[in-house]
């Protein structure tokens, strides 16, 4: 799950074609006129067939004899990958989409993190204890603003996964990532939001003694600190939600 790389005209063209599908501005069914495009986005054909491949890989787009290239429905479309909820979170989606989009990925991080950190807790090795401290120690500086505060926390999961030694578990961190870093750009920049510190550390704590119940309960806090965070941040209540 490899990122697509941003760079260039090409990458351009990519990130500029994948926006405008996933906001619905080139909607579902929708037949391209690529000529029409190749003008717009003053490209090669070329550079723009390559773009639509990379579209095509993520299941976003296809062409048939007769009828072009269009846009798939929905439903084909790869919304694990990595690149693909970039792109929605990065694309300026109303403030409801984005919200429900950050829950279901809470939801996935649901299922995933905690059965991932009881692996962590059998099997991690004292590298992976170096790497969960430095996180922590970098989340708990008070003077690297937001940008810092999102890049020790993306370190500090990174780490949790790659400590339970399971190549596939360790790739589930594209997915993660995504949704965790867009949510902490938003809780970090905002005065709303309890301290992260210490139910990361309680999580490190169950880790480092090997405790997979223990550190199964601390995973499973932090998540519920993390919907709260947002809920707080949103001025909503997802609890009340789901009751309804």
């Amino acid at each position: 799950m490899t990122p697509y790389a941003r760079r260039g005209v090409h990458g351009q063209t990519v990130e500029t074609l994948a926006r405008r599908v996933l906001s619905g501005e080139i909607p579902e069914g929708a037949t391209l006129d690529l000529v029409a495009l190749q003008g717009e986005l003053d490209v090669s054909l070329t550079a723009l067939r390559e773009s639509l491949k990379v579209l095509a890989a993520k299941g976003m787009v296809d062409a048939r004899q007769k009828r072009g290239t269009f846009v798939r429905a929905r439903s084909d479309w790869n919304l694990l990958d990595a690149d693909v909820l970039r792109w929605q979170f990065a694309g300026g989606t109303a403030a409801g989409a984005d919200l429900s989009l950050l829950r279901n990925l809470g939801e996935v991080r649901g299922i995933i993190e905690p059965a991932a950190i009881r692996l962590a807790a059998v099997r991690r090795t004292d590298d992976d204890l170096t790497a969960l401290d430095e996180a922590l120690t970098a989340m708990a500086r008070q003077d690297g603003g937001p940008a810092h505060a999102v890049k020790a926390d993306l370190a500090f999961h990174r780490a949790l996964l790659a400590a339970t030694h399971n190549e596939l578990l360790e790739r589930m961190e594209m997915v993660i990532e995504s949704g965790l870093a867009h949510r902490d750009e938003i809780v970090h920049s905002s005065p709303h939001g309890e301290d992260p510190v210490p139910s990361h550390r309680a999580v490190l704590d169950a880790v480092r003694d090997r405790d997979p119940d223990a550190a199964e309960t601390a995973m499973r806090a932090l998540l519920d600190q993390a919907v709260r965070d947002l809920d707080l941040v949103h001025g909503t209540d997802s609890g009340a939600e789901d009751a309804q």
